[in-house]
């Protein structure tokens, strides 16, 4: 059953203007003047270490927490900035917390119709529009029982239906499956991407798990430090990170030690412990320099006794571990340590193996130079070559 909106409820999420956002907390600034744009009803992921500015950017954008710089604008309308400011309840919004934050004297049904409140619908409507939400979560049947009564993941389907049922211009989603078990996890994540795009509203989601934010967003926010250093498709945020931080951040495999010996059509030949391999790059790059090789999970593989690669390191393995579709091994190899190297073949520890480097999946980035390491020369003696690039083409 689904109940029609009224004209002033018609459903249009709302379009966010983040302007210099700045918050000190006494002489700490968690939020470094940050801009960011979201167009109307895409599914935002904040993604970050703990400490990176997401959950208190979230909280400003709710208006529970006040800028101390800077402007945020809802749709045109100015809802914050260092003297205005708009209480939570005007925003028209929802949000969605880790901790669930059920009122525990109201039942499933009363804390999901408390939302509509404001609203100022008939009591029928009203109940039925809850018990629509309820029902869309899959939990009609346990309308009438406490959050006490209810498990953790029913209490944060609960806390879902709350946050959609009075269609909301803006959701905000703080890390709101971290509290379930993994098998949960997955299924409350595919109920929240279904019914938040269902809703139209605009979503902004924080979580620092990697995987949970490639496979919600439209668009990835990549916050270090108070700052934003990258925002794109999930799949320009793991192809092509902007910075070392980005890459990492997003899935690695390990990182390697090296030297550019040359520049090559958008790729740089990186000598890591005598072996040259073929790398995209990322920054400003400067043949004879050190850099770091940043290798995904996905680039690398077993090869096979004979079989030729154009880029190969050498490794023993250290670990194994079966994944169910076959086995991840863990080699020391030659300049670095790789993790999560893929065969269906279990290989023992100690096993002498060559792992294959997809170019693609690899790239390097420039390293501060220690004051007694300095730059190597070419070959021919000639100044070292720079090559600039924003991100990994």
């Amino acid at each position: 059953m689904s109940i029609a909106p009224t004209d002033a409820e018609a459903r249009a999420g709302h379009t966010v203007e983040i302007r210099g956002a700045v918050k000190r907390y006494g002489k700490a600034r968690v939020l470094a003047g940050v801009d960011l744009d979201i167009p109307a009803g895409r599914f935002l992921v904040l993604l970050g270490p703990s400490g990176s500015g997401k959950t208190t950017l979230a909280r400003c954008l709710a208006g529970v927490e006040r800028l101390d710089g800077g402007s945020i604008r809802f749709s045109g309308r100015l809802v914050s900035d260092g003297r205005h400011h708009l209480p939570p309840e005007r925003r028209n919004l929802a949000m969605v917390f880790q901790d669930y934050a059920l009122w525990p004297h109201l039942t499933a049904l009363g804390n999901v119709s408390y939302a509509l409140r404001r609203r100022r619908l008939a009591s029928d409507v009203a109940r039925r529009r809850a018990e629509n939400a309820l029902e869309e979560v899959g939990l009609a049947s346990l309308a009438e029982r406490y959050p006490h009564e209810l498990s953790g993941g029913q209490q944060q389907r609960v806390a879902l239906a709350r946050a959609v049922v009075a269609r909301p211009g803006l959701l905000l989603f703080d890390e709101p499956l971290s509290n379930l078990d993994a098998d949960l996890r997955e299924r409350l994540r595919v109920q929240i991407a279904t019914i938040a795009r269902d809703s139209e509203a605009t979503v902004v989601y924080i979580t620092h798990d990697q995987a949970e934010a490639f496979a919600l967003a439209d668009d990835i926010a990549v916050l270090d430090k108070g700052e934003l250093v990258q925002i794109g498709p999930p799949e320009q945020i793991y192809r092509q990170p902007a910075t070392l931080f980005v890459a990492r951040f997003t899935g690695s495999a390990g990182e390697l030690p090296g030297r550019v010996l040359g520049l090559e059509g958008g790729y740089a030949v990186i000598d890591v412990a005598g072996h040259p391999l073929r790398v995209r790059y990322a920054g400003s790059v400067v043949v004879g320099t050190r850099v770091r090789v940043l290798v995904r999970p996905a680039a690398t593989r077993v090869l096979l006794e004979g079989e030729i690669s154009g880029a190969a390191l050498p490794g023993t393995v250290i670990d194994v571990a079966y994944r169910g579709r076959g086995y991840e091994h863990v080699l020391a190899c030659a300049g670095g340590t790789l993790a999560a190297v893929f065969d269906s073949t279990r290989w023992p520890r100690g096993s002498e193996l060559s792992v294959g480097l997809d170019p693609e999946g690899c790239a390097a980035y420039p390293e501060i130079l220690d004051t007694e390491m300095a730059p190597i020369t070419t070959p021919n003696g000639a100044a070292p070559t720079r090559a600039k690039a924003a991100v990994p083409a």
